[in-house]
């Protein structure tokens, strides 16, 4: 159902795609828009070790609530920062594209205990997060990418 990476020498293997999910800040979630039109955004994100699941918080309104709660289907795509290559303009970097379905998360509680863990991946300031937990919280609408397929590949952009 899934395609593999064309290139094979430069697939990475699952561990470290899991590593660059976790690890990156950003990426771009793709859902189907409006009139059938891809509509991607950059989101931030947090990649949940024990479940396995992407997390992520939104407005309960909007294009991208409507098209999530249309079509379940989805994928969210995020590379590394590049490493230099010496002498040469270009970049070698690391990209992972997951593919799933998107799971709103009913329950306001949990819901708000993924916003608190998302905040730690940008910012240890607990009075920060409180606050944002407090006046957000109230609108906030968590959902979950839960994978299907994951592929990365390592890419030298010349």
């Amino acid at each position: 159902m899934f395609r593999e990476v064309t290139r094979t020498k430069q697939a990475l293997p699952i561990e470290e795609s899991i590593e660059i999910l976790k690890t990156a800040k950003r990426g771009v979630l793709s859902v189907l828009g409006d009139d059938g039109y891809p509509y991607g955004m950059p989101l931030n994100h947090w990649y949940n070790e024990e479940d396995g699941k992407l997390y992520f918080h939104s407005g309960k309104t909007g294009h991208r609530t409507d098209a999530m709660r249309s079509c379940e289907k989805a994928s969210f795509c995020v590379m590394d920062e590049g490493t230099p290559v010496e002498g040469e303009w270009w970049l070698k970097f690391r990209s992972v594209i997951v593919f799933g379905k998107i799971e709103i998360i009913e329950d306001h509680a949990q819901a708000l205990d993924i916003s608190r863990k998302l905040s730690h991946k940008f910012t240890q300031d607990e009075a920060y997060i409180q606050h944002e937990i407090e006046h957000s919280g109230p609108g906030v609408l968590v959902f979950a990418l839960v994978p299907e397929h994951i592929t990365g590949k390592s890419v030298t952009e010349r």
